[in-house]
């Protein structure tokens, strides 16, 4: 598959994710061997508006290569002019077209957007037309289960001009739950000639390499697999190569993580905001691990780095 300059033979990349796949954690993903990153979805109207909470999010570190950022919209020329305004500091522009959060949905954005076919073709032909680098759009499998038209809405992308498409194999009215539909991931690869992404229930390596002799597809989103296991990148890449399986991380692996997601917290959004973000991460990191019940009940009274360590001295030792 290839992104502008770069190609891979399967690229794994790191969903987008509000909250989560900020610079820090884009960091330490990319260190554990994921291909490709992107920034949480930011709104094209934020940054017409310079929303000051914006900019913090459009931050990326040379390292990150390739990282794109994906916006959304429903304003074909606003979209475009903004992917235009922002397109320097990144690799590619990706459109979400997935997103099923309600706010999001009622404001005719994300995946409201499966719903316009002729409004999804006018916005990416919009950007595509607009900026120089590639465009990528992320699409779920439509938006309930009597509107199935991730096929149709792939084609029009693919039109447009688009260069890769990642599907998610959920409707909107599904959220999260249930189980992804891999079938239509299969039938949207049949259907077009770009690169298809494959997109849910990515937990464990062996779920990517069975997406992908299932469905065909160029390459794998992961999203909540990520959430403190950032460890899943080195296990799809031995897993996709057929080498040895790395072993799931101790305790101390699990320690150094946790600290280096800290530290990278504080360095680019200071102590209290970084700690206080730290918790979740906190929480997900250490989902299993003996006492986690109470290492997240305490969790939530981290405020500094002193108090991290003072609870990982507590908890996180073998």
């Amino acid at each position: 598959m290839k992104l502008g300059t770069y190609s891979w033979d399967f690229p794994v990349f790191l969903a987008p994710m509000a909250g989560i796949t900020d610079l820090p954690f884009r960091l330490l993903c990319k260190a554990q061997g994921c291909d490709v990153l992107c920034t949480e979805m930011i709104s094209a109207k934020a940054i017409y508006y310079k929303n000051k909470n914006t900019e913090p999010l459009l931050i990326r570190e040379p390292e990150e290569s390739p990282v794109g950022v994906q916006l959304f919209g429903s304003e074909p020329e606003l979209m475009a002019e903004m992917a235009a305004q922002v397109e320097g500091r990144f690799d590619f522009i990706d459109l979400n077209m997935g997103c099923p959060v309600p706010k999001i949905v009622k404001n005719g954005e994300g995946s409201a957007l499966m719903q316009k076919p002729e409004l999804v073709s006018r916005i990416v032909e919009a950007i595509v037309k607009r900026v120089r680098c590639p465009v990528t759009v992320k699409i779920r499998k439509g938006f309930d289960e009597n509107r199935v038209n991730a096929v149709e809405i792939a084609r029009r992308i693919e039109a447009a001009g688009a260069a890769a498409v990642a599907v998610h194999g959920r409707t909107r009215g599904q959220y999260y739950t249930g189980h992804a539909d891999w079938g239509i991931i299969r039938q949207v690869k049949e259907a077009v000639q770009i690169p298809v992404i494959g997109n849910g229930d990515l937990f464990q390596a062996e779920d990517v390499a069975r997406m992908r002799e299932q469905t065909g597809c160029d390459g794998a989103m992961i999203a909540r697999g990520a959430k403190g296991n950032p460890w899943i990148f080195r296990e799809i890449k031995a897993c996709l190569a057929v080498e040895l399986m790395p072993e799931r991380p101790g305790v101390s692996e699990i320690r150094d993580m946790v600290f280096a997601h800290a530290a990278l917290l504080v360095q680019y959004k200071g102590e209290d905001i970084g700690m206080r973000e730290m918790r979740k991460h906190l929480a997900w990191y250490t989902a299993g691990l003996p006492h986690s019940s109470a290492l997240r009940s305490q969790a939530n009274a981290v405020s500094s780095i002193k108090d991290l360590w003072a609870l990982a001295d507590k908890f996180l030792c073998e």
